[in-house]
């Protein structure tokens, strides 16, 4: 026992004094990854911490070039193979120079044989190891548990992957999330890809079922690597009151973004953090909605991660039960969801309730604040013993 105690503490002494990891996560190329790392670099170097670019990946774009500006850059190291004069990240030099912080895009590349590592995360791993902070970017198809997934999904190998241990270390993941439409935008526009590839492009990888399955892959990774921490937090941690925020957003809700911002101004008083939950009922896969049902749900989901939700898609027959175990999961205290439309007469009569009467009568030790979002937003919260009450709003 003594001596598991000290191996404990001697683990806690390595992590205090290794690097952090923050990840900037998105779907695909284009998304804003790297705008985003740069922006902050920009922020934490005008705060006066010693950053550089360790290694920036600008793909021609004329934009994210001009944000490495003012930014100490570390010079590429040449390596020649098979006669070719090609480019990597200077771990040495990086190292020699050991800033604060390094930027260092694109955390699932592969580089040149030759090199210190075979793979970039390898290099980034050994920045961690040296104390230094290390911020990066990762498409969530590179991750290898998700490799045979995506191939079905989308129809693309992808050779470059990583082992998902390294996301699961990373101290902050960031979504950075774009509406699919927008991102097809963005392409046809010329600023991803060359104009040559856009075509080809939009016709394979940038479909809007292909973007669709990739980013509700995002979404599920970013709650799945939450929901680890969670898990492997100490459960003293977890001896308070559940006190986050819920709302629920269906695929046609009549004022989704009236929730969603009636939801962030509850969390922010209450300065917890607080979750956008979208169940999918079997009758509502990405093949079986129309396409303006899709773009409502697509923009939805957009809007609550611009607010700081943390966004989940769960499939679930049972609406209801399926909010009661996401709030038993995430320690969930506060639901907001939205008024329901009246039930027929003889739907009343066979015994029939709305989703929200369910709801409150099934959530027991749960504060649900009823939001009667088809008009001015007119809050109704019900209290933990299911009473209606009016000054709690």
């Amino acid at each position: 026992m003594a001596e598991d105690k000290a191996l404990s503490f001697l683990q806690l002494i390595r992590r205090a004094q290794r690097g952090r990891l923050k990840v900037y996560l998105g779907y695909g190329p284009g998304v804003g990854k790297t705008w985003q790392m740069l922006t902050e670099g920009q922020r934490l170097r005008s705060a006066g911490v010693d950053v550089v670019a360790g290694l920036v990946e600008t793909h021609g774009r004329v934009e994210t070039a001009k944000l490495i500006e003012g930014l100490e850059v570390i010079p590429r190291k040449q390596i020649h193979y098979r006669g070719i004069l090609l480019e990597e990240m200077d771990l040495e030099a990086l190292l020699a120079r050991r800033p604060e912080i390094a930027l260092v895009d694109e955390l699932a590349h592969t580089n040149v044989p030759g090199g210190e590592n075979a793979k970039r995360y390898q290099d980034v791993q050994d920045l961690l190891a040296a104390g230094i902070n290390v911020i990066t970017t990762l498409n969530v198809q590179h991750l290898e548990s998700l490799y045979d997934t995506v191939e079905q999904l989308v129809g693309v190998k992808v050779h470059e992957r990583l082992p998902d241990s390294i996301l699961a270390e990373a101290d902050e993941i960031v979504n950075v999330d774009l509406a699919p439409e927008d991102l097809q935008a963005r392409m046809k526009e010329g600023k991803i890809y060359p104009r040559e590839r856009i075509s080809t492009a939009l016709d394979n990888f940038f479909k809007r079922n292909n973007l669709n399955e990739l980013r509700e892959l995002a979404f599920r990774e970013l709650a799945s690597q939450i929901d680890l921490k969670r898990r492997n937090t100490p459960r003293e941690e977890h001896s308070t009151a559940p006190d986050q925020v819920m709302v629920c957003l269906s695929s046609r809700g009549p004022n989704s973004a009236g929730l969603l911002r009636y939801g962030s101004r509850l969390a922010g008083r209450l300065n917890h953090n607080w979750y956008a939950v979208y169940v999918q009922r079997p009758s509502e896969s990405p093949t079986a909605i129309d396409a303006t049902t899709q773009r409502y749900l697509s923009d939805t989901l957009t809007l609550a991660n611009a607010l700081g939700a943390i966004v989940f898609t769960y499939k679930g027959e049972d609406i209801v039960d399926t909010i009661l175990h996401f709030a038993s999961e995430y320690r969930v205290g506060h639901i907001v969801i939205g008024r329901p439309g009246s039930l027929s007469w003889w739907k009343r009569l066979l015994g029939r309730k709305t989703v929200v009467e369910r709801l409150i009568l099934k959530a027991r030790g749960l504060t649900v604040v009823v939001v009667d979002a088809k008009v001015e937003l007119k809050p109704v919260a019900v209290d933990k013993r299911g009473k209606l009450d009016s000054a709690a709003a």
